[in-house]
């Protein structure tokens, strides 16, 4: 087993340590030998003295030189740059807010969602209407929905058994496809629709029936609800709440009834 000093000097020897000294005394360290506590004298050669050289003029500079050099240096950065427009082709300058070409540049136009919906033109005496299908398929005889509508004209005192008119309109007209079906694609479609109904015959009044009536015929919202409005190409419009909207909330139907006793005049005098 090697002691304490042993291992020490063991440590020293692997890393190369020739000579050292404590600056504590050790613990169980042998005793310093006096010859390595004295200063280690270095001996230094001096070089001898060489003669002083004679002055040598010195030669006159080249004034060709100087310009060659600047010649040389001036063409290569510009050579470089020749070899870097031919690599890589200029950048564009970037467009500043307010410059005209800023201005000019077509933003990109985000394509909405289509919106879904069915819409079923009917006619009742002298008025058209244009109903929202509440689950999207043709009115039944014994849908609710069709009995609602069926007691809504006959207060209105118009025939209590519509005529359809073509078939259903479902939007959007396609499932797939890049042709644009979003809300103004829809609002075109939908009056152009009906406009050429009107044409073919005309009506008193145009019952919206339903928010996407409403929305896609008579650009208008919820807010336009029991109120008169003027389309340009369609004529005199009324818009109604849906018939679901009607069965879900029945307090909407006493401002429905008084809403229609200020409109149905209009049908009422072609009538009489």
């Amino acid at each position: 087993m090697l002691n304490a000093e042993q291992r020490r000097r063991a440590y020293l020897s692997a890393m190369q340590v020739v000579a050292w000294l404590p600056r504590v005394a050790l613990p169980f360290a042998a005793p310093s030998r006096p010859e390595t506590l004295q200063p280690v004298e270095v001996e230094v050669e001096l070089a001898p003295v060489a003669a002083p050289l004679e002055p040598v003029a010195a030669p006159e500079p080249v004034a060709p030189a100087a310009p060659a050099v600047a010649a040389v240096a001036a063409e290569r950065p510009s050579a470089e740059l020749a070899r870097a427009a031919l690599v890589s082709p200029p950048a564009k300058p970037a467009l500043v807010a307010d410059s005209p070409e800023a201005e000019a540049a077509p933003a990109p136009v985000e394509r909405q969602a289509p919106p879904r919906f069915a819409l079923q033109l009917l006619r009742a005496g002298a008025c058209l209407l244009l109903v929202e299908l509440p689950t999207g398929e043709p009115f039944q005889s014994r849908d609710p929905a069709y009995l609602l509508l069926k007691d809504l004209l006959r207060a209105a005192g118009l025939p209590s058994s519509p005529q359809l008119v073509g078939e259903p309109v479902r939007w959007p007209l396609m499932k797939r496809g890049s042709l644009d079906q979003g809300p103004q694609a829809a609002l075109e479609y939908v009056q152009g629709f009906v406009a050429a109904q009107l044409e073919q015959e005309p009506s008193v009044c145009l019952w919206l029936v339903g928010l996407p009536a409403v929305r896609f015929a008579g650009e208008a919202d919820a807010e336009a609800f029991n109120r008169e409005l003027q389309v340009d190409g369609l004529g005199l419009a009324w818009a109604l709440p849906g018939l679901e909207l009607l069965m879900d909330e029945p307090e909407r139907k006493a401002e429905l009834w008084r809403a229609m006793r200020r409109t149905m005049r209009r049908w009422n005098t072609v009538n009489e």
